[in-house]
């Protein structure tokens, strides 16, 4: 079981890792800095499929934004919670939305729309772009090599390789499901301030 799980993680985990990496990642892009110091991955590798992921899913937001503006979906995020804040700030602070907007838990999709609907130039949202995703990637690795090496003074040289592996995993899932309930219940008290300050402004109305 072990060995087919490290075979499958050593053949599939760069390309698993940078489809991970172009939705929300933080998870993802630990995961594979922990992999990365157990020596399953060169750094370099890990540092790249990261990178790319991050990347390329903010590019692709941005393009879906900037090219299909009028398509089902793309109404369809223009009616989330927060969209109009975003769509201010990349508007008013269009150099620090871009820089920053991976790093908000939820905003990945939403962030990269706004930025392709607003009139940020391609080019210099590809830099930014580009400058934030090689930031994002070099922190959480990090994360995760750090990890790696504080795991391996607790638990001893002595485990098995493939049995960090199922560690890390472990770890993984327990970090995913603790950030997607925050990132629920954050969602939901934003939502619900939204609802009370559209009640108020229309009872306000004349």
């Amino acid at each position: 079981m072990t060995e087919t799980l490290h075979r499958f993680i050593e053949q599939y985990g760069l390309l698993a890792v940078f489809l991970g990496c172009m939705a929300e990642g933080e998870t993802v892009a630990m995961l594979g800095g922990f992999f990365a110091h157990q020596h399953v991955f060169a750094v370099w590798q890990m540092l790249l499929a990261v990178f790319a992921g991050a990347f390329a899913g903010d590019a692709a937001f941005f393009a879906l934004g900037r090219s299909f503006a009028q398509t089902r979906l793309v109404q369809r995020v223009s009616r989330k919670p927060g969209f109009d804040r975003a769509r201010q700030l990349v508007t008013d602070h269009p150099n620090i939305y871009v820089l920053s907007n991976r790093y908000v838990y939820g905003m990945r999709i939403l962030g990269g729309v706004v930025a392709g609907l607003s009139g940020i130039t391609t080019a210099r949202f590809l830099v930014l772009n580009a400058i934030s995703a090689a930031v994002w990637a070099t922190l959480f690795c990090g994360f995760g090599y750090l990890f790696g090496v504080g795991a391996e003074q607790i638990v001893g040289r002595a485990l098995l390789h493939h049995e960090r592996l199922l560690v890390a995993f472990a770890i993984g899932v327990i970090v995913m499901t603790a950030a997607i309930t925050v990132a629920r219940h954050l969602l939901r008290r934003e939502k619900a301030r939204e609802n009370r300050t559209g009640q108020a402004n229309q009872i306000g109305a004349p």
